[in-house]
This record gives C-alpha cells, structure tokens and sequence, in this order.
C-alpha cells in the first residue's frame, strides 16, 4: 500500500497498475482511503504539482475501488479529469483481474454518467467487450460516439466519408437508432441542408438503411413521431431531411394520416410543408375525406406563411372542381383566409367562394361566409356587397383601446444571501455557468443569472461574510467549486482582460483572492492593467473595465478586512441606487471607521439620479452634513443635473440626403453611418479613479467592430449608467449600427433595459431603436420590439421621433425595409396598433417619394393598413404620396396595400389630395 502511495505522490502512473494489482482486496481498501485523503489534500495545490499526480490518482482509485459504483463515481470525478493523453488503457489494465460481471455493471454505471467524451465512450466499449455484454445505449453514450465519429472525420490528409466511419464501429446500428430517442440531438450531430448532400448525418444513417444494418420501417415511424412531437428547429429539420431520403410509401402516408395533418397545421414550415404535399397525395388518391379536408385546411389557412395558405387554397380548388357539391364543407374553411394579412391572400380565397358559392345549399353556410367576410377591409367592400346580395352586417366598431405591457416599476433587490450556505450556493451557479460543458440539451439550460443584480448580490455577500465567517466561507466555496478550470489551474488571461470580462469573471477573480490563488504582488499587477488606454479602445471594454476594477478592489478589500459591505449595490432591479440609502450606508462606514474603496464609491455615484428638484436637494444637504469627503462629493454629484457624458445630437427630421454634416461618417465602402458623439465631462476625469475615466472623455463617432456583445458579457453595461440611457446608448451605437448592416448577433439584447432605466430619453436612445428594429437576426429585432413598447407603456416613446429615425437610416441603406417591417408588425401584434401607427405615418412618406420601390415597402404598408384599420386613422396625417402610389398601374403587393391603406383615410380617398 505504501509503495502505491509513494508512486501516485511522484506521479508515476505507468507503475500503478500492476501495484493495484498485487494488492489483496484489504489492501486496496486501505490504499483507498489514503488516496480519498490525498485527493482532499491536493485541492490545495497549486495547479503544476497537481496535474503530475492527477492521472496516478485517477488510475490507482479506479483500481482499489471494490464496488462498481464507487469506481463510476470515482472515474467520473471532475477534478480528476484534466488530461492531455487518455488515462483509460491503465484503468483497463488495473481492472483486469476483475470479473466480467463486475466490469458490465461498472460500464452500465458509467455509462449513465453526464456528457461522456469520445474517450470515456472509448473506455465503455472496451468494458463491455471484454466483460462480454452488450453496449448501454445511454444518451450520454451516444453523445461521446458522436464526438469520436467527428473527430475521426478528420483524421488524417483529406476527410473521410461519414457512412464509412459509421460501418467500421459495429456499435453504430444501435447508437444511432437511439439518436431517434433522445430528446435533443448532440451537436456533433451536425446537418446542413444542401441538395443532394450525402456526406451528412441523414445520408450517412440512410446508408446503414441500405446496408441492412438499421430497420428502415422504424426509422421512419420515429421520424414520423419525432416531427409530430415537435421541438428545436435543427433537430425538426434532421428529421425531415431523414424521412425525405428514406421516402414513404403509400401504405405508410395511409396509416399516418392524422399526423400529416396535425404537421401541417402545426410543424415548423418546412415540415409543414412537406405534410401538405403528402396531403396532397393522399387526396388524389381518395384517402382524405372532405370533413378531413376542410379541418386541415381552416388551420393551415390560419398560418402566416404566404406559399403554405396558397398550396392548401390550391389542394382546395381542386377538391371543388373535382366536386362542387362539397362547398358546403370547404367553403367555410376558405374563409378562413379572409383573414390573412396579404392581399393577394383575401382576393385568392375571395375569387374560389365567389366562383362556388352558387353551389352552397343551405343559407347557414351563406351566412357564415357572409360574417367572415366582414374580416376584408374597405379595399374588398363592394366585391363583398355583390357578392352576398347587399351591404354585408358590420359590427358596430368599438371604441379602440391600446394593448401595451404594464408599465415598468422598479423592484426592489433582494439582500445578499446572508449564510455561508446561501452565497455559496449563489455563487457556485454563476461561476459554473459560464463554464465550459460538453453538452446540455438547450431545454435544460436554465440562466441562474437573473440580470446584473445577481452578481452584484453575490459580490456584496463575499465582502460580508468574508469579513465575519472567513473560514468558513473559504473551505465552502473550495469544495464546491473543485474541478471549476480556474479553482485548478489558476485565472486564465482572458478572464482578467477588460476586453472580454464577463459577471462571472468578475466573481471569478474574487473568489481565487479569497482562495489565495492570486498573490498579492500579482493582484497588484494585474490591477495595474485594467484601465483601457488607445485609440482602438471602444466604449464595451471602458465599461468592462470599471467592472474588472471593482472586482479587483473587492478582492483587496477582503484581503483586508475592513470593509463592511459594498456602497454600489444596487438598490433596485435596473441597477439604480437610491441616493438616501447611499447616504446611510456613507453614515456606516463612518461609523465604523470604513475607508470606501474609489471604485466602489465611483460606480455608487453613477448609479444614483442627480437633480430630483426638492427631494434630492434634501438628500444632498444630508449627505453634506455628514461632514465628510464623499458626502461632500455626493452632494455635489447630485446637484449637478447633467449627464455622465452629453450626447451631441443629430439634426433627426432631415430625411433627404444631405450634403455634409458632422453627424454621420464615410467609411470605406462611402455608407453614411449614422453615429453619436458625447461630450467631455471634466468631473469624471477630475476625481474618478483611472479605470473610470475614458467614461468622462469625449467620445467622437466612429464605427468600429469589436466582439463583446451578448446576454450575459453586456448584462452589466447599463448597469454602470443606469440613469443615463443616453449616454449609454449612444456608446453602443456602432454594436447596432453593424447588427443592422452586417447582420452581427446579438448586439440589441440591452435595449430593453435600457428601455426600463429610469433616466431621460431621448434622440440617441430612439436612434438605438431604430437600428434594433431592422436587425438582421430576429432575435434583436426581438429585443428591440420589447424596448419599443416598454417605452410606450411608460409614455416615453416618441413615435414621430422613430420614424424620422428610421427613415434616416433606410435613406442611408443601413436598415432594410422588409427587416423593419416584421418588428413593427411584431409590435403591432401585441395590441400596440396605434403606437406603430405613429411610427409608420412619420417613416412612410420618405419611402414613398423613392423613385424606385424598395423592398419590403409592401410588407411595411401592410402592417400600417393593419394599424389603421384596427384602431383607426383620426388624429394621424394623412400620408404624402399614399394616393399616388395606390393609383399605380399593376397589382403589386405595393400598390394593393397602398391602395387598402388609402382606404382608411375617407377624405383623402376621396379627393386624393395626399
């Protein structure tokens, strides 16, 4: 046992084995408790001498380990699992005089352990086949095969056809009907949908299919149950794109009929669409009866997509020719299409009910239509009239009412967790978070952060506990962050660089203080370095910076001891911090004999409102009676009413291009980039700390690309400035801007707080909106709609003012017209008709007056008759050019909505004089 020992402490793992080896089974479980005991003691290492020992721990625990469970647990440990080469041939070797029984339950066991790698699915097959039972077809198992199946791909000069790979494992027919199973794909199991693609997942399982080795029956009654069971997209389209290569045949599309029809209805397009075809078939051959007909078609018809509700219009014009004395039935479920947003769409299904309407039997049927048809807007009236043998019954219009969210209230932070047990637990999910995994099903991934708020309760909580239960505290977060990467092997450089530090870092950097992982030499050091300096520096990695120097002041703070709680946590959700409390905890400190940190006393600043009219005067004489040099300097800050940085505004209702002018840049391509500056602010350079002070500088535009955006970097940037949504969004400009033109992700995730910060709004904050309403990816323009109707909600949306914004920056082409009018329609659906409407009477005589139509115009002229038609016109400017572009000849999309927009503005339909 001795011997073993010695070897595991001088890291030679190559002689573990046959040590373990020669041990009897007390033997092994005396070695094994003193390798439980030196495992404990080389958490404490620096992480150099704990990776010589590592893998000898590994391998020589796995070996005295009697049961098969403690073994799995053993092998599965995260601390012991930072290898370069794989540890497994030894564990083999140090198992080998094990019963084949024992070595199946061990292989079962882990097998069932989280997020297997190609290695540890490696180390599993070779159990089992020398324990001679079959493979556990675990998710976990598949996961790690998929990683070996990628990795093999590209062994090697040139890479190696998939299906080949997939024949040489003999595992491969049962893993990979267990992809079939599972609830989300591993992401090794990548799919890209190019035509005639073999070299993929779903050409590669087909061959298996030809080769006799997977059930094809089977895998297309899964694909079936898989794409009616619905889930992500990625995986609904690997379905599809299986199911399409497999082909079905008419029995199978006969027995699946209930499920082709509830795809349609309810599949993502694509699958939508290829059950639509197959509906098609069914119905030529007599399969689909009309009652199933015309039930599929009222949800079909209900859907946005444009070539989906003409393909059913289609399948249900030919089922009337075929027999029109099925309009009773089917007519109904056309009408379903008078609701449709496209024209085209109404006109379509109002054609197919004019042309079969004389073949309806009863008058209930007649009346129904004649009720749908009250849906058509003013464009299709006399058509209707007609048609139904008079004027069709209208309700009686009730008075509109504006649906928007409830507006914004600020909610009051929670306390730091005040037990050890508490903040340990708090932190070790924020740090855990931002690790690396190697897979998770996205329906599993829970955001433990709950904004920046989170990380702020967290860093308040460590500088109190720290000072009065310090050692606990210490062995606590040590045992529940063993095996986090940084808690090993020290911080890595990009979790201390302003460039891309996160909350998590910022925790991250504490916690290692605390831990003694950072001397005090190297903390002084890299302290030294958080201050961004250059012309490249861009405003996300200033704003980055303050957040590294408060965390790196944290960590000196509890080094020390003094320090009783933070001054800049934040009293309410947004961030903000109320300048009374602010005042009181300044009254602490002094009691107490505190000295506030310059970087925490400097972020308190930011963070409280200044003005306030005669309450924040008497907060200021307060804080000047405490007699001290930073009640002193919050006075000051609170009566000085006037942004951390003022933004240089821009002359918004010029629409037509102009011909010079400070506002806007020529970058190399000669784009306009509509940009802002922001003004110098001497305080901030006179008597913040150094980290702080680019915040202070005059910032000219300038459009520059950089890489820090995302939910959970960019949580803390509005929290900086929480009472300045100006300034902020003005910095943040250039993220938009290149969101908007060159379609980077991401970037709009902060408009809605910043829409719920409590500060003025105001050209700069619009501008930002306008960008995120024509992102390019929908989950910005997602982000930006939030922003827009929480702004509404609090009455602080000017809609003129955002559609001057926006016609500026389709004028420019740096927002397209298609992308802005889904987030305004967006907008609209949630009820907020009249807000849009705004938006879009200021916006749309700019693009009307282009010569050439731009794209998208008909989809934006959409929303606006939408709008116009649900809440009405009165109050809103009758719209230059409308009447003009209505009167084109044609039928263009443009023209028709024009024409039904126009439609609702009696007067100036009738006169035409827009």
């Amino acid at each position: 046992m001795n011997e073993l020992l010695t070897a595991v402490r001088a890291g030679r793992h190559h002689e573990v084995p046959p040590l373990v080896l020669g041990l009897d089974r007390p033997g092994r479980r005396a070695a094994l408790a003193g390798l439980k005991e030196l495992r404990k003691e080389v958490r404490g290492w620096d992480w150099q001498r704990r990776d010589r020992i590592r893998k000898a721990l590994l391998v020589a625990g796995a070996g005295c380990h009697t049961g098969a469970a403690g073994c799995a647990a053993w092998i599965g440990g995260r601390d012991l699992r930072d290898w370069t080469r794989s540890p497994y041939p030894l564990i083999l070797a140090s198992l080998k005089d094990r019963d084949p029984a024992w070595l199946g339950d061990l292989a079962h066991r882990f097998a069932e352990r989280a997020a297997l790698s190609d290695a540890e699915y490696t180390f599993v097959g070779e159990l089992t086949r020398i324990a001679r039972v079959p493979l556990p077809v675990t998710d976990n198992l598949v996961v790690g095969w998929s990683e070996l199946v990628s990795a093999a791909r590209w062994r090697g000069r040139t890479r190696r056809p998939l299906a080949d790979i997939l024949r040489e494992d003999p595992h491969s027919p049962a893993l990979a009907a267990r992809l079939f199973e599972m609830p989300e794909l591993p992401p090794q199991v990548d799919f890209y949908d190019a035509p005639d693609a073999r070299d993929n997942w779903p050409g590669a399982l087909c061959a298996l299919v030809e080769d006799g080795a997977l059930d094809r029956a089977h895998l297309v009654a899964r694909c079936v149950i898989r794409l009616m069971r619905g889930g992500r997209s990625v995986d609904q389209r690997f379905f599809l794109a299986v199911l399409l290569r497999l082909g079905t045949t008419e029995e199978e599309e006969d027995r699946h009929l209930r499920d082709w029809t509830a795809m349609a209805a309810d599949g993502i397009t694509p699958v939508a669409s290829y059950a639509q075809q197959v509906l098609v078939r069914l119905d030529g051959r007599g399969v689909l009866s009309t009652r199933e007909l015309a039930d599929v078609s009222g949800a079909v018809l209900f859907r946005q997509e444009k070539k989906l509700v003409r393909a059913q219009l289609t399948l249900l014009g030919k089922a009337l020719r075929r027999d029109a004395s099925a309009a009773d039935e089917l007519l109904p479920a056309v009408a379903e299409a008078f609701g449709h947003e496209g024209i085209d769409i109404q006109e379509r299904s109002l054609k197919l009910v004019a042309r079969y309407l004389p073949a309806v039997a009863g008058p209930r049927v007649r009346e129904q239509l004649a009720s749908a048809a009250a849906q058509l807007g003013p464009l299709h009236r006399e058509t209707v009239a007609a048609l139904f043998g008079g004027p069709v019954e209208e309700e009686a219009p009730e008075a509109y009412e504006e649906f928007l969210p409830a507006a914004p209230v600020l909610r009051r932070q929670e306390p730091a967790p005040g037990t050890v047990a508490e903040l340990v637990e708090e932190v070790a999910a924020r740090v855990k978070a931002h690790a690396s995994e190697r897979w998770i099903p996205a329906s599993a991934v829970v955001d433990p952060s709950a904004g920046v708020t989170g990380f702020e309760r967290a860093l308040d909580g460590l500088v109190r506990l720290a000072r009065t239960d310090r050692e606990e505290l210490t062995a606590s977060l040590r045992e529940a962050l063993a095996g986090v990467h940084f808690v090993e092997n020290g911080l890595s450089p990009y979790m201390i660089d302003p460039r891309s530090i996160s909350t998590s870092h910022g925790l991250s950097v504490v916690v290692a203080s605390l831990l003694g992982l950072v001397s005090d030499r190297d903390r002084a050091a890299w302290r030294a370095k958080t201050t961004v300096s250059g012309a490249d520096a861009c405003a996300h990695a200033a704003l980055n910076g303050v957040l590294l120097d408060r965390a790196w002041e944290a960590a000196e703070a509890i080094a020390v001891g003094e320090v009783p709680f933070l001054l800049a946590t934040p009293t309410w959700h947004t961030g903000a911090v109320d300048a009374a409390e602010l005042v009181e905890r300044l009254r602490t400190y002094r009691e107490l004999g505190a000295r506030p940190g310059p970087a925490d006393f400097g972020q308190a600043l930011l963070r409280i409102r200044r003005g306030g009219g005669p309450e924040g005067a008497d907060v200021a004489a307060v804080a000047e009676a405490l007699g001290t040099g930073e009640g002193d300097r919050l006075a000051a800050w609170i009566r000085a009413d006037e942004p951390v940085a003022p933004v240089l505004r821009h002359p918004a209702t010029a629409v037509s291009r102009p011909s010079a002018g400070n506002w806007w840049q020529r970058t190399e391509t000669g784009a306009r980039q509509v940009l802002l500056a922001t003004r110098e602010r001497p305080v901030i350079l006179r008597e913040f700390p150094e980290a702080f002070r680019r915040l202070g500088r005059a910032q000219l535009p300038r459009a520059q690309e950089c890489y820090h955006w995302g939910p959970e970097r960019s949580s803390h940037w509005t929290a900086t400035l929480p009472e300045d949504p100006e300034t902020m969004a003005a910095w943040l400009l250039p993220d938009l801007l290149f969101a908007a033109d060159q379609g980077q992700r991401g970037a709009a995730g902060f408009l809605p707080a910043l829409a719920e910060s409590a500060g003025e709004v105001g050209g700069a904050t619009h501008l930002a909106l306008a960008y995120g309403l024509g992102a390019r990816h929908p989950e910005d323009r997602t982000s930006a709609v939030d922003a827009l109707l929480v702004l509404a909600a609090g009455g602080r949306l000017d809609g003129a003012s955002l559609g001057r914004e926006l016609a500026i920056l389709v004028d420019r082409d740096l927002v397209k017209v298609n992308r802005t009018a889904d987030a305004l329609g967006t907008a609209a659906a949630t009820g907020a008709y009249r807000t849009v409407l705004t938006v879009l009477a200021a916006l749309l005589p700019g693009l009307l007056a282009y010569e050439k139509t731009p794209r998208g115009l008909g989809d934006l002229l959409c929303v606006a008759a939408e709008c116009a038609e649900r809440c009405g016109t009165g109050g809103i400017p009758s719209i230059a050019g409308l009447a003009a572009t209505a009167g084109r000849k044609g039928s263009s999309q443009t023209a028709r909505q024009a024409a039904r927009l126009l439609a609702t503005f009696p007067a100036v339909a009738e006169g035409h004089g827009n």
